[in-house]
């Protein structure tokens, strides 16, 4: 542990770039430190280093891919989880790619490559965030108001009302017309490839932008392959429900 304490920043980010994320949500940027060393700037910002290293040195230990059945979860409960991503998503992993470009200076080989980053991507959050807040303002929304009227609850005039006017079919097509939104910025970086001398804060920025598109391939395959399916299996129980009870009455 002492060994990582006493090393530069810089040092420590170019031999795992994720620890760059990790070290902003510290309110340490890595890119304004060059010489200091992780104890001097925790020093420096009132944090323990030996706090802040063991949660650096446990990144090690944490695998991408997350071993979560979320095949069998509920349908509330998978909704929950969508919701924490777009959460995620929102309030750290795109701010931060944000100030990443936004404090990399467009000079040399790459000034093209950061101006247009620099125009594209405010562009890019602020679309991504409109997709999501529509998707749980109605998408999640109707499912779970689905779940709702099959255990009894909810409002059931309410739920009439949003099947005579939303097409679980019609969203999944609008939904999949997102699947490609950082077409534009792999076109920008290139598919993200840089040379080996590249600035290491470009080289951290370019890592972020392809670990940002797998992430929302892994979020879009959960709602395409596990959240629609269920959503229609709902759906349907609830208009054969409807059906039976218009029968009987």
């Amino acid at each position: 542990m002492s060994r990582t304490i006493d090393r530069k920043i810089s040092d420590i980010v170019n031999d795992n770039y994720v620890i760059g994320a990790v070290l902003y949500y510290f309110g340490i940027e890595f890119y304004q430190y060059n010489d200091e060393t992780l104890r001097e700037v925790c020093h420096h910002r009132g944090l323990s280093p030996q706090f802040v290293t063991r949660k650096l040195e446990a990144i090690e230990n944490v695998t991408k891919e997350e071993k979560i059945e979320l095949q069998n979860f509920p349908m509330d409960l998978l909704v929950e989880y969508l919701k924490h991503s777009h959460y995620l998503f929102v309030k750290k992993k795109l701010p931060y790619i944000a100030r990443l470009i936004e404090s990399t200076p467009a000079q040399g080989n790459h000034t093209a490559v950061i101006q247009d980053l620099k125009f594209v991507f405010p562009l890019f959050v602020e679309e991504f965030i409109h997709h999501i807040y529509e998707e749980e303002d109605t998408l999640f929304s109707y499912v779970l108001l689905l779940k709702q009227y099959l255990h009894s609850e909810g409002n059931p005039s309410k739920l009439y009302f949003r099947m005579e006017n939303y097409s679980l079919h019609h969203f999944s097509m609008e939904h999949a017309e997102h699947d490609d939104d950082m077409q534009g910025i792999r076109k920008i970086t290139r598919e993200y490839t840089l040379e080996e001398n590249a600035p290491l804060p470009l080289r951290v920025l370019f890592s972020e932008l392809k670990s940002l598109e797998q992430e929302l391939k892994i979020h879009a395959r959960v709602e395409n392959d596990i959240l629609f399916p269920k959503a229609l299996m709902l759906e349907q129980k609830v208009k054969k429900q409807i059906a039976e009870k218009i029968q009987f009455n």
